[in-house]
């Protein structure tokens, strides 16, 4: 489960939003580089330069986008980066004293990697000659960590692959004939102190010769290597901070330059004489004579845009609504404001007007005179309320804050509020004197799901039990007593009152209709959940008892005169009563009765159909409920976010009704007459009786175009990393925080605030910090900045290749895809499409292509529809012919499916058919899938081989693992159906499972299990050793986000397991690049060899069919 807007804010103490000394040095300049006389870095997402000696930098790009990784080039005078001048991020150069910037590649990322996967098509360096940039992109990868380093020419052209098959940072030696590099990419992850399986060691390759060597070894980080005449230079955490290291390539023997303690020295980067990196926000120049190192004292003359206040919209940014008690107007957070906007007439009003704090949870009071919130500005979270009309400022009702708390709920009195905390403890508190009582403390898993009963003396709520399971409990503020009024034997939530008092409404899971598995004997439930109601008072029928319809003995006619008599009678009561409710609003409610005793054998289930319902919500005479699709694994591009149907259920009818479809969420007013809904991006109010038709998306849909804020980013800026260091206090798994004197990183960190010019700079910051705590699933990333309008580009599905001698570009290789699957469609496959390898490709959509040009370029903006190639067997244009194809937008399920189903015939061929392959690319619903499509197939296949390189984690290990534990204990037979086994779909015969430093995860844990469970020996190299998971990503203020690890796993013997180390291979294999360049697989290899090895000492077959029995 995910919390929905989890946030935390500063302290009382630390500094505030103050702007840097304008005359003072700039700090947090990034990503430095060196030449002769000049350094160039990144400031505010923008390149600068500046002389060797600092001084004032002169500003070199200003693209809104991100500028990244200047390179100057050896003779300085060019410099390299990683820009989105066009939309995309390529690789660009630039003329060191300035200019307009080149382009250089168009190429497209694979997949949707986050902030922790790097740019892509990073700039790296350049080829010793200065006539080619080196840099890493993920193009052609398979997954998102599987990048490679490729150098283009200063004049474009068709980028060239080194020849190893993947890799990180990398340095040329000065002959250029070899390179020093990491094999693994983590440089942008942010887990200081890393000890897994991807720490990152240098090697040298020479290029020619094909030859590898190991450099450094992998029990600490090496990285950020430079190449100096005899020289290596790079940056390592052998003394677990990052320093300056160089080592003679030839001995092996490495010397400590530099002895910085409190921050890392990171981004080393070589030129002339010298070695740049960045620490704590500064740049060091290290003098390789002289043999010191000195910071530069810089000073940038930014403008720095990003962080100027101004108005902002906060349409896009909303992440609660509401109504007010008559449903008048609604009330939204926004960018952790709490603004109200009207159903038609009148203003929007921002009641907090608050960049330093994150307000949220906002509750309007009953009786519509104001809205409870929670806020943060005084840097805990405390309850504050505020007029609704903004008639005077807000006022705190708690100051006792000492963690992360659950949204206030108002009574129906408005005299209390009920809230929650990260304690597991349920409160209360007094409007009046401000007074807090605890209500109740669960044992595991917080209370979030309270509701207070109509005459404000009762609070209803769920608790997990150990089991798992929640249940309904009661608190009597009158008595302080707490009763469990649900079975423990039924999983029960969200309970709400009856207006009137009568029933507790909840939701449970009772309906057990189980479905069969379509590939395996194997079970799953959808649709279990039901409204519940619970009868309060032993006196009361339940709401469903049976009718039945009496005739009265009497005159027809006088009877049906009184009868419609009473009707009329009926109806104008009904109209007094509700004048007369309107009046006494605000007047005491009497006690509602509540029977204890046997009030578990007291529930009715409503007379509706079990759904995957939620969002439950009581009316007079009316309960409304949304329910939604089922569960599912598989990311099928939909996140299912407006599939709900808001069912209104009239009580004294007994008829279910639907109200609106097709909505995210929604709540009801107060008074029961109104309903707002969410659809996308739009909100809408509508009327709560359902009419003839339901309602639809855009009915009485709200202006929102008045949602404003005056932001201060330095102001939000601060609150978000304030926010972020509490989510990590107060979530992270255990509460030592792995002994690290966390209020020290903050105040460590935190004085790098001040000098914030950019969003990406407070993510670096915030990453720096998080990775402090040394624990995998520390992420940080997204946020409010300038973003380039990216332009899509069509891909082909195929490997070019570049005749030199033409000019010409021929297809070397189209990859084998599935063409009914339409993210693994291979274009030049499909039906009608006649287009062999070899062929080439003269003209694109009538535009002739030839070098320096590039198919990609022709490819701009062209993925919707289909693109003409004027494709030839010859380099000209004698006997070509053009061919219509529909290429692809992203090619890196195509490109998955071709390595794997390669492999996959790669060993059915090496076994003669013996042995099976698949490949689990993660432990989401995509790697299950991955799974059952692989798995099933092959079955009776008499060895296994289960590779789970590369998995990028999830949370189907488990499942997985079950099946594969399955024993054969049986046999079963029919005369024309074949055999069968018991159980069914079990595997009968060796596997083995193939790792490496990219099993990641669920990826780890699955490898730690396999071996647990004894199903077969480990291959490979170790995990990377992450296991402190998360429940989701928790959203800031300004739609980033940052992910708090929670959950660690331990052994049965009592210790912490995995985390920080990885799971060792039983037998180690190393795929060394120099034996991948030559087209094998080492890991593969050893593992047919172990598979076919048992299948000879010992192979496993089905037992035969007995001879017919005779029993006559």
């Amino acid at each position: 489960m995910i919390l929905s807007a989890l946030f935390v804010a500063r302290s009382p103490g630390s500094p505030g939003a103050a702007e840097p000394d304008e005359a003072a040095a700039t700090r947090l300049l990034r990503f430095p580089t060196l030449s002769r006389d000049s350094i160039a870095f990144v400031y505010a997402g923008d390149i600068w330069t500046v002389a060797r000696g600092g001084g004032l930098a002169r500003r070199l790009t200003a693209d809104p986008g991100l500028e990244l990784m200047p390179r100057y080039s050896p003779d300085g005078t060019w410099i390299a980066f990683t820009g989105e001048y066009d939309g995309n991020r390529d690789v660009y150069i630039v003329p060191a004293e300035g200019g307009e910037p080149k382009r250089l590649t168009f190429w497209t990322d694979t997949g949707h990697p986050a902030e922790r996967a790097g740019p892509n098509n990073m700039v790296v360096g350049w080829t010793p000659d200065g006539k080619r940039v080196l840099f890493r992109s993920r193009h052609q990868a398979w997954e998102d960590r599987a990048g490679r380093l490729y150098t283009v020419g200063v004049d474009g052209g068709l980028p060239e692959p080194l020849p190893m098959p993947e890799g990180g940072l990398a340095s040329f030696s000065p002959d250029g004939r070899r390179l020093v590099y990491n094999r693994i990419w983590t440089n942008f992850r942010t887990w200081k102190r890393y000890r897994g399986g991807m720490t990152l060691s240098l090697w040298v390759y020479d290029i020619p010769g094909n030859k590898l060597e190991k450099l450094t070894e992998n029990d600490n980080n090496a990285t950020e290597p430079a190449w100096i005449g005899d020289r290596i230079y790079f940056d390592s955490d052998r003394d677990k901070t990052f320093n300056l290291f160089s080592v003679d390539p030839e001995s092996k023997k490495v010397t400590k330059l530099t002895d910085h303690r409190e921050y890392d020295a990171r981004w080393a980067s070589g030129g002339p004489g010298g070695v740049v990196y960045e620490n704590g926000g500064d740049i060091y120049l290290y003098d390789i004579a002289a043999g010191k190192s000195a910071k530069v004292a810089i000073r940038v003359p930014a403008e720095r845009p990003a962080a100027r206040p101004g108005f902002v919209s906060l349409s896009e940014k909303i992440t609660e609504f509401g109504l007010s008690p008559d449903g008048k107007r609604a009330v939204f957070v926004a960018r952790g404001e709490v603004l109200t906007v009207p159903a038609e007439k009148g203003n929007t009003r921002n009641l907090t007007n608050s960049s330093g704090a994150h307000d949220r949870g906002a509750s309007w009071s009953p009786d519509g005179k104001s809205i409870a919130y929670l806020s943060d500005q005084t840097g805990e979270d405390e309850i504050w309320i505020v007029p609704q009309d903004g008639s005077a400022p807000a006022r705190r009702l708690t100051s006792d804050g000492h963690g992360w708390r659950f949204g206030p709920i108002v009574s129906p009195d408005s005299r209390k509020i009920a809230f929650a905390d990260k304690d597991l403890k349920l409160f209360w508190v007094d409007v009046a004197s401000g007074r807090v009582t605890q209500a109740d403390q669960a044992r595991e898993a917080e209370i979030n799901d309270y509701a207070w009963s109509p005459d404000s003396r009762w609070l209803a709520y769920s608790k997990q039990n150990p089991d798992q399971m929640r249940q309904i409990y009661l608190y009597s503020l009158e008595t302080g007593r707490v009763t469990r009024v649900t079975s423990d034997m039924n999983d029960s939530r969200a309970p709400v009152f009856d207006p009137d008092g009568r029933y507790l409404y909840f939701l449970s899971d009772r309906d057990l209709n189980a479905s069969v598995g379509a590939f395996d004997f194997s079970y799953v439930y959808n649709n279990v959940t039901r409204v519940y109601a619970l009868t309060l008072r032993k006196d009361l029928a339940s709401p469903f008892a049976p009718e039945s319809d009496e005739v009265k003995v009497g005159e027809a006619g006088k009877e049906a005169g009184t009868e419609k008599e009473t009707g009329k009678e009926s109806a104008a009561a009904a109209g007094k009563e509700k004048k007369a409710g309107a009046r006494e609003a605000a007047k005491e409610v009497a006690p509602i009765k509540v029977d204890l005793e046997g009030i578990e054998e007291r529930i009715a289930a409503f007379p509706i159909q079990p759904a995957t319902v939620s969002d439950l919500r009581a009316g007079k005479s009316t309960v409304y409920y949304m329910t939604g699709p089922s569960p599912n694994l598989s990311d099928d591009g939909d996140d299912g976010g407006s599939k709900g149907v808001v069912h209104a259920f009239d009580m004294e009818k007994r008829k279910d009704a639907v109200l609106i479809s097709d909505v995210g969420s929604y709540d009801l007013s107060a008074d029961g007459a109104k309903v707002i809904y969410s659809a996308g991006k739009q909100y809408g109010i509508i009327d709560a009786k359902p009419g003839a038709v339901a309602a639809k998306v855009g009915d009485g849909v709200l202006k929102l175009d008045g949602l404003s804020m005056f932001l201060d980013p330095r102001a939000e800026w601060r609150q978000i990393f304030d926010e972020t260091w509490r989510l990590e206090r107060d979530f992270f798994y255990v509460p030592n925080m792995h002994g690290l004197d966390w209020p020290a990183m903050k105040r460590k960190y935190g004085a790098l605030v001040p000098h914030v010019a950019h969003r990406f700079a407070l993510t670096y910051l915030i990453g720096e910090m998080i990775a402090e705590l040394n624990a995998g699933h520390a992420y940080v990333g997204g946020g409010d900045m300038p973003k380039a309008k990216t332009v899509p580009i069509a891909l082909l599905g195929v490997d070019y290749g570049l005749d030199r001698a033409s000019g010409r570009y021929r297809i070397g290789r189209i990859l084998q895809g599935q063409n009914w699957v339409e993210s693994r469609r291979a274009p030049l496959t499909e039906p009608g499409v006649d287009v062999p390898e070899g062929s080439y490709v003269l003209k694109i959509d009538g535009v002739d292509l030839k070098s320096p040009a590039v198919p990609d370029d022709l490819l701009q903006n062209k993925t919707g529809g289909t693109v003409t190639l004027t494709i030839n067997s010859r380099p000209d244009d004698k006997g070509a012919r053009q061919v219509a194809v529909r290429p692809l937008a992203d090619e890196e399920q195509l490109r998955y499916f071709d390595r794997i189903e390669t492999i996959r015939k790669k060993v059915e061929k090496a076994t003669e058919g013996k042995v099976g392959y698949l490949h689990i690319p993660n432990m989401g619903g995509d790697g299950l899938n991955e799974f059952v499509r692989q798995y099933y197939p092959q079955i009776r296949k008499q060895g296994m081989i289960i590779d789970v390189r590369n998995n990028g984690g999830g949370f189907v290990s488990e499942l997985i693992l079950e099946r594969l534990r399955r024993v054969l204990a049986g046999m079963g037979n029919s005369r024309n159906g074949g055999v069968t086994t018991y159980p069914s779909q079990v595997f009968y015969g060796p596997m083995v499972c193939l790792i490496n430093h990219y099993s990641a995860s669920d990826g780890d844990i699955f490898p730690y299990f396999f071996k647990k469970y004894g199903l077969g020996p480990l291959i490979g190299t170790r995990t990377w050793g992450g296991v402190v998971g998360i429940r989701g990503y928790s959203p800031l203020v300004d739609g980033g986000y940052v992910t708090r690890p929670e959950f660690g796993t331990y052994g049965l013997e009592g210790q912490w397991v995995i985390e920080g180390h990885g799971v060792d291979p039983d037998i180690e294999v190393d795929n060394r690049d120099d034996l991948v360049v030559e087209g094998r697989d080492p890991q593969l290899e050893k593992g047919i060899e172990v598979v076919m090895e048992q299948i000879r000492k010992g192979p496993k077959t089905l037992p035969p069919v007995p001879p017919p029995p005779v029993k006559n």
